[in-house]
């Protein structure tokens, strides 16, 4: 091996055997050199490459927000096994991600500010937001986020995602209805917006929350959002207008 590596240190640094080099070592001079076209063919290839994956993230990307002037967080529970009593979370977030037009694969995240409920009683809000309840201190988030989004008919689908409440996470389950996208005319411009509305039921105690009699307060707890969405590119396109 040493005498071999000799040799070829002597042909490389003698100008008087520049072609030896090629005739008896032809797979180092395969190694080292690249003829000009193939380098250029190998550029075009990776930088091709490279812009697929740029139009796939951004095609996957597709993000849409929630208007929240069009939009409910909202929950029912049956007081004294009587009567529905109402509330919602004042304070949230919400966006659909998809990598598809139609939103056939939608990704729904929602969190929401648990000290943000709203029963329309004080009281009755506050006794809420202590560790009798939610324990809003301790706990001050609400998110779900879904991890399957499957077609039953029409405009209705079946979404399972991961609710996490009062330092529990669990699967549910839920209704999903989806209208649109659609593209609509406002004053700004053109802008795509869908609408979606989801229902289901959990029952408080699987998450912990509450300690009351259900004959006070029932177990299960029927979850009640809908709003309007809007495509966030279109968005930021509107206001710049």
């Amino acid at each position: 091996m040493a005498e071999v590596s000799n040799q070829l240190h002597q042909r490389v640094c003698d100008p008087d055997n520049p072609d030896k080099l090629s005739t008896q070592f032809p797979f180092i001079i395969t190694k080292l050199t690249v003829h000009p076209i193939q380098l250029q063919t190998r550029m075009k290839s990776f930088f091709f490459s490279v812009a697929t994956l740029l139009t796939i993230s951004a095609s996957y990307g597709q993000t849409w927000t929630a208007d929240k002037s069009h939009a409910k967080v909202g929950f029912t529970v049956t007081h004294l096994m009587l009567t529905d009593v109402d509330g919602n979370f004042k304070n949230y977030d919400a966006k659909i991600t998809s990598s598809k037009p139609d939103l056939s694969d939608a990704v729904v995240e929602l969190t929401a500010d648990v000290n943000s409920i709203n029963t329309e009683n004080d009281r009755r809000d506050t006794h809420l937001k202590s560790p009798d309840f939610f324990d809003a201190a301790k706990y001050p988030t609400l998110t779900f986020k879904s991890t399957s989004f499957k077609k039953v008919e029409g405009k209705k689908y079946k979404m399972t995602g991961d609710l996490t409440m009062h330092g529990v996470t669990k699967p549910v389950t839920l209704d999903a209805v989806l209208t649109g996208p659609v593209t609509m005319d406002s004053p700004r411009g053109k802008q795509e917006k869908a609408g979606l509305k989801l229902t289901g039921t959990i029952k408080r105690s699987d998450f912990g929350v509450g300690s009351s009699s259900v004959a006070v307060v029932s177990d299960e707890v029927e979850l009640k959002a809908s709003g309007e969405f809007a495509k966030q590119q279109d968005v930021a396109t509107a206001e710049k207008k």
